[in-house]
């Protein structure tokens, strides 16, 4: 119960293969779907509440190998927060930058494809901030965390 049948060091490869492969996929591959919470977050509660299952559950068969696991994960999802902080390169990597969807009232319908985002989709997001129409947005982006932020055009005259 409290030894290795599993090395520790197997354990740490699988981890990291894991973690890795997972921070990639929602990086690149689901970028809109990760909500308003961070995608380094999402990605470690996900993680380590399946290591942690899976320890107290016995498939790993012991608890030192589970808690080897859950430690590999949790410290390469500080290290990335700590080098997105650090190093601006490592941050564009980790984190995409805001996309623009509309500019100057007129929709970037390149990224909205890119994004699989529809038109009535940011339609939708217009009038729950109370445009009518794309006319009345100096700029809209897909922010980091999957939501869409609005600058209405009339918002730059009223300063």
């Amino acid at each position: 119960m409290f030894g290795f049948e599993v090395s520790p060091w197997e354990l740490i490869v699988r981890g990291t293969l894991i973690y890795w492969f997972l921070f990639l996929l929602f990086r690149f591959g689901l970028r809109r779907d990760a909500g308003s919470v961070g995608l380094a977050d999402v990605l470690l509660v996900v993680i380590i509440a399946d290591a942690s299952q899976n320890g107290m559950a016995g498939d790993y068969k012991t608890i030192p190998e589970a808690m080897v696991l859950v430690g590999t994960i949790a410290i390469w999802n500080l290290l990335i927060d700590w080098a997105s902080f650090h190093f601006p390169w490592f941050r564009r990597f980790a984190q995409p930058r805001p996309l623009p969807l509309i500019q100057g009232g007129q929709l970037q319908r390149a990224n909205l494809r890119r994004e699989l985002i529809s038109t009535d989709e940011i339609m939708t997001k217009l009038r729950e901030e109370g445009c009518t129409s794309v006319k009345e947005v100096k700029l809209a982006f897909l922010e980091p965390d999957g939501h869409i932020s609005i600058i209405r055009a009339e918002d730059e005259k009223t300063r």
